[in-house]
């Protein structure tokens, strides 16, 4: 299924060209070999020119794309990355898009820079057009063009049950959950072991700033093309959200490590640890979250700080653990046990819209830990 790129995915998407490029032949020597994973899907980089650009261009097929880096996750403030792609069915470009230069997901030690990514849909063209900022240009700039491709096959890719709730305080039920199974990831391009952390004392919500108006079926494709792009473009060593919910209600299994641990995620810069991130699949700046999505993220939350016995509607201390988050490191900071990215961090994320709703999500949450 194609998936359209509704004009609000992202702030500052420019209004479509109006003629159509030409497509110049895939450049094979370009790019390395693409990186491969179960399933089918791969990652094929091209590199951006010493201008910036990547001239309109026919690829590989791919889902989703994101441009990165070496050095500095900041070499690029100040500039701009837009890009296009082909739609592989109907052969026509879309607008352009704009990215955002300096994700503010990922680990608290970022190894390069990165933007976010966009899901684009089946696509087999693309062009990239890099405005430098102060800094200019930074060494190794590419576009990443990932494949979901159909996932891994598993034995047992069975969701995880709903589970009622204990007769602890604070206990709420345990909602169903698509394992990793079950949306086809594939566990060895993931480092090996797992990190964790303190008990969970808050849970960051975000928006993966991907189109809204996708079929929830596609919903693993999606989660499967950012698991890669976190691990085989980024180099995180998993997925960076510990749990994903998409705009039927869904929730998903994120990094791995036990949905009931206190799994080191990489998803709020500065403050991942003792903290769990809910990612809701889509963009929330102007679109308003539906009912099912909210509904999800609050089953998870209120689940997911009930083990620990912390109140879905109170507040809690995290401690800054690095400089580029909105508080220098080091700095105790006193949080909504369910907070928005925003609030850790300097970006839109989770969006205005689903940023509006916290509070009635809170509510829903608290009701749910009795």
């Amino acid at each position: 299924m194609r998936i359209s790129i509704p004009a609000a995915v992202l702030a500052g998407c420019t209004t479509a060209l109006l003629f159509q490029p030409p497509v110049a032949a895939a450049d094979s020597s370009v790019a390395p070999a693409p990186r491969t994973s179960a399933g089918g899907g791969s990652v094929t980089s091209v590199a951006v020119t010493a201008g910036g650009a990547v001239s309109p261009r026919a690829t590989r097929s791919f889902e989703l794309l994101g441009v990165v880096w070496d050095g500095s996750p900041k070499a690029l403030a100040g500039g701009s990355v837009r890009v296009r792609t082909r739609d592989a069915v109907t052969g026509r470009w879309g607008a352009w898009q704009t990215l955002e230069t300096e994700a503010a997901d990922g680990p608290d030690s970022l190894p390069h820079g990165s933007t976010a990514p966009l899901w684009a849909g089946r696509s087999n063209g693309v062009a990239v057009d890099v405005h430098p900022g102060p800094a200019g240009l930074p060494r190794g700039l590419r576009v990443e063009l990932i494949d979901p491709g159909q996932g891994a096959a598993a034995a047992d890719a069975k969701p995880l049950p709903e589970h009622a709730a204990g007769p602890e305080a604070l206990a709420a039920p345990r909602p169903g959950i698509v394992t990793r199974a079950g949306w086809g990831a594939d566990e060895s391009i993931r480092e090996a072991g797992f990190v964790y952390t303190g008990a969970v004392r808050v849970t960051f919500v975000h928006h993966t700033a991907t189109a809204t108006d996708y079929a929830c079926s596609d919903a693993p494709r999606i989660i499967r093309s950012i698991y890669q792009y976190h691990v085989q473009s980024n180099g995180w060593r998993d997925i960076g959200y510990n749990f994903l919910v998409d705009r039927c209600g869904t929730i998903y299994e994120g990094r791995a490590g036990g949905v009931d641990q206190p799994v080191l995620g990489a998803h709020t810069l500065g403050f991942n640890t003792n903290s769990s991130g809910i990612a809701a699949i889509g963009t929330y700046s102007s679109d308003a979250p539906p009912q099912e999505l909210q509904d999800g993220i609050a089953k998870i939350a209120a689940w997911k700080l009930g083990l620990t016995g912390r109140q879905a509607d109170g507040t809690a201390q995290l401690t800054s653990g690095s400089d580029g988050s909105l508080y220098p490191k080091g700095t105790v900071v006193d949080f909504d046990a369910i907070s928005g990215h925003r609030d850790g961090f300097a970006t839109e994320c989770p969006g205005d819209a689903l940023y509006r709703r916290l509070p009635a999500i809170r509510d829903t949450a608290a009701r749910l830990q009795r």
